[in-house]
């Protein structure tokens, strides 16, 4: 691998279960890490599991959508591991009551008191502006704080993280697609845009990738699948969900200037199939 080696690789939402992959995969392979991320105990499971491997990394409890809280990260990053070329942005995540409870208008939403029953016209809107600012702003902050120093430095890549939402107005959760459907166009703007830097931008869009959400969500304690994802599976033509280390190639690919060194600004999906299947 010649992306990493020595290189100062940057993961947004290192706790969680694809991005602490990311981040392994990374340290693995020469790079020093900076795991980001709210909840720093997270972080710290990550950063142990890397040292014990042999690798460098270092946790930081950050608010990816405070710019200040950036900065403050940034010159911890500098000081400590030095120049910044890699920026894996994997921060995000949905709330439950942004998250509508049916797939189409029902009369009863709009005189509505059930909390667990949300239409559109009965969702919190302070917590569906929190989900697009968490999966936009939370990217792109990220992107202008970070991307200066490699802009300054002579060049570097950055990884945005989409979603099946970004292609597609996926049932219930409109406010964290409309922002993953942002996150495509703005990677594609931001890849043309930092071109003469020497600065690539890409974005992974992953399928239905099990994690300690989705799998309380998706499957029953028997094994089986609730509804949403059996329906999931149906139009998924390699019937599985996928699993975190089946990211990794295509991070790599996108990482290494010698595979990937006139790719810029492109989204590639991760899906099993899902976006090729129209489920009929």
């Amino acid at each position: 691998m010649t992306y990493a080696k020595n290189q100062v690789a940057i993961v947004t939402g290192a706790g969680g279960t694809l991005c602490s992959e990311m981040a392994k995969d990374l340290a693995k392979n020469g790079a020093k890490v900076a795991l980001l991320g709210r909840d720093i105990n997270k972080l710290k499971i990550v950063e142990e599991e890397i040292i014990k491997d042999g690798g460098i990394a270092i946790s930081i409890s950050t608010d990816v959508i405070d710019e200040q809280s950036l900065e403050n990260a940034k010159s911890i990053i500098l000081e400590k591991l030095g120049p910044i070329s890699i920026l894996i942005n994997g921060a995000g995540g949905n709330q439950s009551t942004a998250i509508t409870t049916i797939n189409k208008f029902e009369p009863q939403e709009l005189n509505n008191t059930d909390p667990n029953f949300r239409g559109f016209f009965n969702l919190d809107m302070n917590q569906f502006m929190n989900v697009i600012q968490t999966n936009s702003m939370g990217s792109i902050l990220p992107c202008f704080v970070f991307g200066k120093i490699m802009a300054e430095n002579g060049g570097g890549s950055i990884i945005n993280v989409a979603s099946m939402s970004s292609f597609r107005a996926l049932s219930r959760v409109a406010a964290y697609a409309f922002a993953k459907a942002g996150m495509v166009s703005f990677t594609q703007w931001l890849g043309a845009y930092l071109a003469p830097a020497n600065i690539r931008v890409n974005a992974i869009a992953p399928g239905f990738f099990l994690n300690e959400r989705s799998t309380k969500l998706l499957t029953t304690p028997d094994g089986g699948f609730t509804e949403r994802g059996a329906s999931i599976i149906n139009i998924t033509p390699m019937k599985e969900f996928g699993k975190a280390e089946q990211l990794l190639g295509t991070m790599n690919y996108l990482l290494d200037n010698n595979a990937s060194g006139f790719v810029t600004g492109t989204t590639i999906a991760v899906d099993g199939g899902f976006l090729a299947s129209a489920g009929i």
